[in-house]
Parts: C-alpha cells; structure tokens; sequence
C-alpha cells in the first residue's frame, strides 16, 4: 500500500489517497482507496472514503507520490541518517533573523 498520494485532477482541487500499488505503463487508470480532501475530510462527492476509486488517467494531470511512500527507495540502516538528509535537517533549524523580525511587527 502506497499511503498519502496526492492525485491532482483536472479542474478540480488535489485529493489525497492510497493506492494499491504503483502506476504501470499498461494501466488505463488509477486504482485507489482512502480518497480524502488534503485537510483529510471527505469529499462530499462520496458516500464512503473507504471505498475503491478508480480514476482514468484522461482526468489526472499528474500524481505526487512522497518520497519514501512507494517503498522503492533505497533503505539505509535504522537510525542512520544520510548527508544529505544532515544538511536539509539543519537549514530546517536556521531561523531568518529579517523574517522573525517581520513577524514581530505583525
């Protein structure tokens, strides 16, 4: 299962599901369940989130799959965080001084 994919659909707001598993080259559609608005409630559209959709991928302007939802990335072992993974943690942490300031003023 492929938890809090993002489906954007034409002319329509993004939903949030979960799929079965990921999208092939052969598949006419997309196949999921959970379907939910991305503050998590149900679209009114529905009867019951928990139901399986499908969506044919002539109404689906792309997918966000999160990194690390599909299961296909490469693990590391527990606890060990990449380089990569360091650096993107401590700008995370560094506060914009000019940016705090502006809040202050508020």
């Amino acid at each position: 299962m492929i938890r809090n994919v993002i489906i954007h659909v034409q002319n329509e707001q993004p939903l949030m599901a979960d799929l079965y598993e990921m999208p092939s080259a052969l598949d006419q559609g997309l196949l999921c369940t959970n379907l939910r608005m991305l503050d998590g409630k149900r679209p009114v559209f529905i009867e019951k989130s928990d139901s399986a959709f499908f969506f044919p991928y002539l109404h689906i302007r792309f997918i966000e799959i999160m990194a690390g939802s599909s299961g296909l990335l490469e693990l590391g072992e527990p606890g060990a965080a990449t380089e990569k993974e360091e650096l993107v943690d401590e700008a995370d942490l560094e506060l914009d001084e000019d940016f705090l300031r502006r809040i202050r003023e508020v």
